[in-house]
Formats: C-alpha cells, structure tokens, sequence
C-alpha cells in the first residue's frame, strides 16, 4: 500500500509572519513591566519581602510592611504606570502629528501652560496643595492646547504651524513663569519641587482625580493609530485614502492635552520620557502606529518606574526625583540610539 501523501500545509501570509515576533515582544514587554512593578513595591528605603507585598495587597492588617506596601507605595507604582504610558503614547502621537523626531510634551505648549496656570493660582489665589492647584495645571494645559490650534491654522494646521506657534507660546509662557516666582518666595518654593518632577506627591486623592483624565487620554491615542499612519503619508495621500485630516489632527491635539495634562498637573513636568520612548520602542514595533503605541504604553512606564526605584535606592535614606533620574539614565540611552543610527521618523 503507498504512503499517504502529507497533508497540505497552508501557507502563512508575510503580514502573519511579521506579527508574530511583534506580538511576542508585546507580551515580553508587558512581562518586564510587571516584573518592574513588582520592584516598585518591594524595593526603596526599606526592603519589603515579596511575601510581605502579597499580603500587604490582598490582606492589608495594619503592619509596618503592610502599610508602606498599600497606603505609600501602590498609589505611587499606579500614578506611575498611568503617568509613564500617558507621556510615552503623547511623546508618540506628537511625533507623529508634526512629523517631527525631535518633538516631545514640551513643544506644544502643554507643559508651560500647565506651570503658568500652577503659579498663577499659587500666587494669585494662595492656593498650596497638589489637590488645589491640579486642576489649574490641567485647565492650562487645555487653554494653550486650544491656542496653538487656532494659531496653528485650526482646521488647516499643518505641522510646521503648529510646532511654531508651540514654542513661541513656550518662550512667552516660560519668561512669565519666571517673572512670578521672582517676586513671589511662595510661589518659588511650590514650582522648585513641582517643576523637578516627582511620583513621591501620589497619594489615593490625586490618583483618583488624575485617573479619569489619563486613561481617557490612553484610549483616545489608542484609537488614533489607524488615522496617524494615514497622515504620515502626508494630507494629500491621506484624503485619497479616506481620512479626515482636519478631525484627526482635533482628535491628536486633544489626547496630547488630556495625556500630559494631567500627568503634568500630578507630578510636575518629567522631560526626556516622552522624546526617548519612541525612539526607544521603533526598533522592535517599526513605524506601523499600530503597534509602536501600545510597546510605548508598556515600555515608557517600565523606564520611568526603574527611574523612580533606582533613584529611591541610590540616595537613601533619602531619595532622588524620578524626573532627575529619567533624565539621568536617559540621555546615554537616546545619545547610544542616535550613535546606532536608530532615531528615525
């Protein structure tokens, strides 16, 4: 009797073939991302077992560990989860939206006008707790959004205009902010630490306040993928094809405001996330949109939670700012990507 022949195999389609090494890496980054988090709770001034974490978040019974690990320290690993991926999704959707590799939170204004609005209600209004002013950083963060639109030609922007009117609103705002804080010593003091960038202020007030705002501001980049890599082909290509470019840039402009507002108003400006995690994620997620946001949602908070735990743990019994300790770390990272050749649109 002959051998039966082998069954037909199917043939697995190029798109499959790509995917599949991305969706690996996808789930790798997720896996370093809890594995830092897991960090975030067990390490800083005082070490926690591991055991000592479980417990303390599932059982809570009023012990030393315990309350370090579930009152101080998970509001603390959440903002920063949340506040890591919100500055990494906006570092990417700004890039994209100006087709520029070099733009980060800062170049649109957001940031200044978060710190304009902070100082003003410290000056003006008296008000001192991150819970008062919050509010303020992110209302400011939303009226200079809404201003370099319209300067930027409203529905006709294009992106040259927008990064224009952005830094020209970032160098007016800036010398206001300095104008304030020299003749207000109140006012100095609060925009001295708020303007370091820190996790340590996270308490479940502030968390619960900020938490709405930044996951809406997650869903919204997630939703623009699709619509961004059409206008990376540029407006005329991306008409032909169907897309709205006038809504999309709207739609870009608003996830950048709810995005680093509120993670602005909750920890004061963090520079250098948002430029690095792009750059940091392209070589493993390549340009597709579709994948470079989600590897930025998981990887950008993994940075910045490293950043935070390294930065509990070399300056003990004190601690250096997350913000300081980005920066730090970060900049032979990006100049090791530029010497690579990596940094690309």
């Amino acid at each position: 009797m002959p051998p039966a022949d082998p069954p037909p195999t199917t043939p697995v389609p190029p798109a499959q073939t790509r995917r599949i090494p991305r969706a690996a890496g996808l789930v790798a980054a997720a896996l370093l991302l809890t594995a830092v988090a897991a960090a975030s709770l067990a390490l800083g001034t005082k070490q926690v077992p591991l055991s000592d974490v479980w417990t303390g978040l599932v059982h809570p019974d009023g012990r030393e560990n315990h309350v370090i690990v579930h009152d101080l320290r998970l509001p603390r690993t959440l903002l920063g989860l949340l506040v890591g991926a919100a500055l990494g999704l906006a570092g990417s959707v700004m890039q994209a939206l100006t087709r520029n590799p070099l733009a980060d939170p800062g170049l649109l204004g957001v940031n200044a006008g978060a710190a304009a609005a902070v100082v003003s209600a410290a000056s003006f209004l008296g008000l001192r707790s991150l819970s008062g002013y919050l509010w303020f950083a992110l209302l400011g963060a939303a009226v200079v959004s809404a201003v370099v639109y319209v300067l930027g030609g409203g529905r006709h922007a294009t992106p040259v205009r927008l990064a224009l009117s952005g830094t020209a609103l970032t160098a007016a705002l800036t010398g206001y902010v300095s104008a304030v804080i020299l003749l207000d010593s109140a006012a100095l003091d609060i925009m001295r630490f708020w303007t370091v960038g820190s996790l340590a202020s996270a308490n479940r007030a502030v968390l619960g306040q900020v938490a709405p705002v930044l996951i809406a501001g997650i869903v919204l980049a997630l939703l623009l993928a699709g619509p961004l890599n059409a206008l990376a082909l540029g407006d005329d290509a991306a008409r032909a094809l169907g897309a709205r470019t006038d809504r999309t840039r709207a739609a870009a402009l608003i996830a950048i405001t709810l995005l680093c507002g509120a993670a602005t108003a909750a920890c004061g400006p963090i520079v250098f996330l948002g430029l690095l995690a792009p750059h940091l994620v392209r070589p493993l997620s390549g340009p597709d949109l579709r994948w470079l946001l989600p590897y930025a949602a998981l990887l950008a908070p993994a940075l910045l939670l490293a950043a935070d735990v390294l930065g509990r743990i070399a300056a003990r019994p004190s601690e250096l700012q997350a913000g300081i300790t980005v920066a730090v770390v970060g900049a032979p990272l990006f100049v090791a990507l530029v010497r690579r050749r990596t940094v690309q649109r």
